[in-house]
């Protein structure tokens, strides 16, 4: 179990450190949770914990906030937490979120709703015959489809828990519906009254990492695997700007439209007449090759390999050969930490259209 007056000492500490460039996030984020807990006191206030990056910074900052509090010889209580899982979650980021409950002693109800989604925003599928590499491709827009589960997740802590008045969310500014919310907002009409607070809605991508390492701070596996946003196993893989290109003499990072591009090139040299085979729009190429370089979870790149290896294709009698594919060789990726541009961060939610449910 953590000590939680060690940590205690470790973020104020750090909050008043004026050589610290992320100092003022960390007192600003500090003095949100003290305000609540003025508000609310502990026993009216829960963290909502999926086991993410974010949520992973708050519960850290909030274990401390709350032993800050401690009398000389008092012992902390549980701090109560609300898990809402999505459907098909990570069976290892279930993992973190149990080691998680027992490190910070948390009083954590997993809320399951009854609605198959929960998710707060979707991203969309890539339309068929649009071309897009991942840096341009569209982000989540328009109405969730997880709105209602979510609010019967709620409804049901409510229910259960009708002490709980506040709920301390790691939202932050360029999350989905983030832009519009401050550090303390009420929820909707006609959803469960809490208030919702969001202590480091300010804060961006590269602060979050730079406080879970520079703090040690226990987090997910997944992301040293070149995950940088978690949720479903259905829309949620590897970020592909973080994939290592397996050859050692080329750039370390392999872009999709590099990988458009040789593809492409290697099956669109010659003209082809439509009696020989269907021509390959862009998309569905990028998605093939991206998914015969992918670890595909449910184990069907070998075909998409064999059709690129030229078992399967009439174009393997052509004068330039598809290019071998090598899939013994599982891809790599760089830790969600090495990401430099934040705007990336979600580039590997909905990632592969073949994959991701319509």
């Amino acid at each position: 179990m953590m000590n939680c007056r060690e940590i205690a000492q470790q973020v104020y500490g750090l909050a008043e450190n004026p050589n610290d460039p992320l100092a003022p996030l960390v007192k600003e984020a500090l003095e949100v949770i003290d305000h609540c807990l003025d508000t609310h006191r502990q026993d009216g206030v829960a963290i909502s914990f999926n086991g993410g990056k974010d949520c992973t910074v708050l519960l850290h900052l909030y274990a401390g906030a709350l032993a800050r509090r401690l009398g000389p010889n008092e012992e902390m209580k549980p701090i109560h937490a609300i898990y809402i899982p999505v459907p098909s979650p990570f069976e290892v980021l279930e993992e973190f979120i149990e080691e998680s409950r027992k490190v910070y002693n948390l009083d954590l109800f997993s809320c399951r709703p009854e609605a198959t989604q929960v998710e707060s925003v979707i991203t969309p599928n890539v339309a068929e015959g649009v071309s897009y590499d991942y840096v341009s491709r569209p982000h989540a827009v328009g109405k969730s489809k997880g709105g209602e589960g979510m609010r019967q997740a709620l409804q049901r802590y409510k229910d259960r828990f009708p002490h709980i008045t506040a709920i301390l969310i790691g939202t932050r500014r360029t999350d989905p519906h983030g832009a519009t919310l401050s550090h303390r907002n009420m929820t909707d009409p006609g959803w469960p009254e809490f208030e919702r607070v969001n202590p480091v809605i300010n804060w961006d991508y590269s602060h979050v990492w730079t406080f879970l390492r520079q703090l040690k701070v226990p987090y997910c596996s997944l992301y040293d695997q070149g995950y940088t946003s978690l949720g479903s196993t259905y829309n949620t893989f590897p970020n592909p700007a973080l994939l290592i290109q397996p050859s050692s003499t080329a750039s370390p990072l392999l872009s999709p439209g590099t990988a458009l591009t040789q593809f492409l090139s290697s099956t669109h040299t010659e003209p082809q007449s439509p009696e020989e085979d269907a021509l390959l729009s862009p998309s569905t190429a990028l998605s093939s090759f991206m998914t015969s370089i992918h670890t595909h979870p449910n184990g069907s790149s070998a075909s998409v390999a064999a059709k690129l290896n030229g078992t399967n294709n009439a174009a393997n009698s052509s004068a330039t050969p598809t290019p071998k594919i090598d899939t013994k060789l599982p891809p790599r990726y760089l830790p969600a930490y090495e990401l430099k541009d934040g705007s990336l961060e979600r580039s590997g939610r909905g990632l592969v259209p073949a994959l991701a449910p319509a």
